[in-house]
């Protein structure tokens, strides 16, 4: 269970850094025109994409640091949380926008996000 754990926490710790760097330096109508499935960006303000690109990035930080370096590991739970109420909110906005593919998408990132936090608070604890 722990190196499943440790799989995932890697995996979605570099797709949030990916995804919140792009949110917080690529401009906002560059990234809509990547890919129809970034249209999305569009209906929030540039600041709010930033805020949303800093969660992330803070979050992937909170997934591997406090668990690497032995320093408040209770945090690695707390951000795997904080970033499974972000993707629910995704899943929501992709639901509302009738983008039902991309909600999948983002829906398996929540699924595996609570996977690490369900975890990390009760089947396989970094403390003690």
């Amino acid at each position: 269970m722990n190196t499943a754990l440790w799989i995932i926490t890697g995996l979605l710790t570099a797709v949030y850094l990916f995804s919140g760097f792009g949110k917080l330096f690529v401009p906002r109508e560059k990234m809509a025109a990547m890919a129809k499935a970034a249209r999305w960006v569009l209906d929030f303000q540039p600041g709010t994409l930033k805020a949303i690109g800093a969660l992330e990035v803070l979050g992937a930080a909170g997934l591997i640091l406090p668990a690497v370096l032995d320093v408040a590991p209770m945090l690695v739970p707390l951000a795997a949380t904080g970033l499974a109420l972000i993707m629910t909110g995704a899943v929501i906005m992709r639901i509302r926008r009738g983008e039902t593919k991309a909600a999948l998408g983002d829906a398996g990132y929540l699924a595996l996000a609570a996977f690490v936090a369900i975890g990390r608070f009760a089947l396989e604890p970094l403390t003690g």
